[in-house]
């Protein structure tokens, strides 16, 4: 393997096991972050970080630095890097598809970066060409999973079977039965690691059956193949695949392996996003109470599904389309489409795909799934919808900038990604959260396999009432 970056040299772990398993590999990364962890804990604990304001604590608590996440961060000017990495570099050197490694357009799979988050280490083909397979072993739902969910009402928002789903899995939990009949602490972690890979195993065999059961009563529309990778079988189970054993004649969709690797790219892009955001922040507070890994992501799915946190990307395609209906298709035409955006900030709507609480500059998220579209021209050239997205991204920041009420004019990934999907054929645009459910997982679970590694305390922090903070 070439190395490339520089940064390479301050991850000695990344080819320190060769080991197919990933609780292997994991073990030998421990004992060094248990050091670095004990040092900290023992002589930094009394360092002040950052200083609080009342504005903070009244203003959901931006900008404080008091929460431990170690995988991923965000940085204002850089956007989200995974453990030190930009996804440029995470595209070129994690893993991809091994029936697909002489395509220049494949994508880097979720379990790769699912394997970078925990570890911290470069996993090589073999590894993850082993783990998909172990993921899609244990991909099939119980039947009394099954069950639940068929009796659910069509019309139940599909965030919320999905976190009926996850928290039902709460019956296989091995940490949890472990933690009833006693186990030292030192040993949870394996318990919920365990829990972890269960569930996100299971993830594409959930996504698939609400969606099936939603919009196309019950219809088998894909099935799990053992031999293909976790994107792979989550599109194939939403009907996204050609599958012989599968009559697709009456879905009007693409079924082709550029939906696949959007699957890949969208999963692995949004696994993490450092700890503040409210569905790691939700899976991380509900599990420092030692619930166990199901209903402390059923919590974060929760989170995920309220529309300031993961709605924004089906917002983004429904004011796509109605703008360009209001353009009468014209979508390089630079002086309506400025027209367009003052009339809506002067009538007091916001831009949706634009913001972030953190960058300051365009989200490489948004870049990276730009660019995935500009290398498919054939499929993209003429889709009116994804061109409005890029002139819009190019027009929109000044206008936002000249507008003065957005602290990032930019656009984020959510501008991007939902046109994207729709292109393929998936038009059911309250679906699109539900798919961020399942890639969201990748780093809320690691990062609380490594909370009960480190043995966190129960997450408590102390209130203020507004007498108090009015006599400060």
């Amino acid at each position: 393997m070439t190395i490339r970056y520089p940064i390479f040299k301050n991850f000695k772990c990344r080819f320190y096991s060769t080991s197919s398993d990933l609780k292997a590999v994991l073990k030998t990364v421990i004992p060094k972050k248990l050091r670095l962890f004990e040092h900290v804990k023992k002589d930094l604990s009394s360092h002040q970080i950052d200083i609080q304001t009342v504005g903070s604590v009244i203003g959901g608590m931006r900008g404080n630095k008091a929460m431990f996440w170690d995988a991923s961060s965000v940085d204002p000017n850089k956007g989200v890097t995974f453990h030190g990495l930009s996804i440029e570099e995470c595209q070129d050197i994690l893993p991809k598809s091994k029936m697909e490694l002489n395509d220049p357009k494949s994508e880097l799979l979720p379990e790769s970066m699912l394997w970078f988050l925990l570890t911290g280490c470069i996993p090589s083909q073999e590894q993850i060409d082993d783990f998909s397979k172990t993921l899609a072993e244990h991909a099939q739902l119980p039947e009394y999973v099954n069950k639940v969910l068929d009796s659910l009402p069509k019309s139940l928002h599909p965030m919320t079977q999905l976190s009926i789903a996850i928290s039902l899995l709460n019956n296989e939990s091995v940490f949890a039965k472990a933690y009833e009949r006693g186990i030292p602490k030192d040993e949870a972690w394996e318990y919920v690691f365990e829990d972890v890979i269960n569930l996100i195993s299971k993830l594409p065999a959930i996504v698939g059956k609400i969606y099936s059961n939603t919009y196309y009563n019950g219809k088998e529309l894909g099935v799990i193949n053992k031999d293909k990778d976790w994107s792979y079988n989550l599109s194939s189970l939403i009907g996204f695949t050609v599958d012989d054993s599968i009559n697709h004649k009456n879905l009007s969709r693409s079924q082709s392996k550029d939906f696949v690797n959007l699957v890949r790219l969208y999963c692995a892009l949004h696994g993490d996003h450092e700890g503040g955001n409210v569905s790691a922040h939700a899976t991380h507070l509900v599990g420092s109470s030692l619930s166990d890994p199901y209903l402390s992501y059923s919590a974060g799915i929760q989170g995920l599904a309220g529309p300031l946190h993961g709605l924004a990307a089906q917002e983004v395609v429904r004011f796509i389309l109605e703008m360009k209906d209001t353009l009468d298709g014209e979508v390089d035409n630079d002086a309506k489409i400025e027209e367009y955006l003052w009339k809506r900030l002067n009538s007091k709507r916001v831009i949706p795909g634009y913001g972030h609480g953190v960058l300051r500059k365009p989200d490489p998220r948004f870049t990276a799934i730009i660019k995935f579209g500009n290398n498919r021209p054939e499929e993209f050239a003429k889709d009116r919808n994804f061109q409005l997205v890029k002139k819009l991204s190019q027009i929109a920041p000044g206008v936002l900038a000249k507008h003065g009420k957005t602290k990032n004019p930019f656009p984020n990934v959510d501008s991007s990604s939902g046109i994207l999907f729709y292109h393929y054929g998936l038009k059911e645009t309250l679906f699109f959260t539900v798919i961020f459910g399942a890639s969201r997982s990748l780093g809320p679970l690691s990062q609380l396999i490594w909370d009960r590694i480190y043995g966190l305390p129960i997450e408590r922090p102390t209130s203020m009432d507004l007498k108090t903070l009015a006599s400060l």
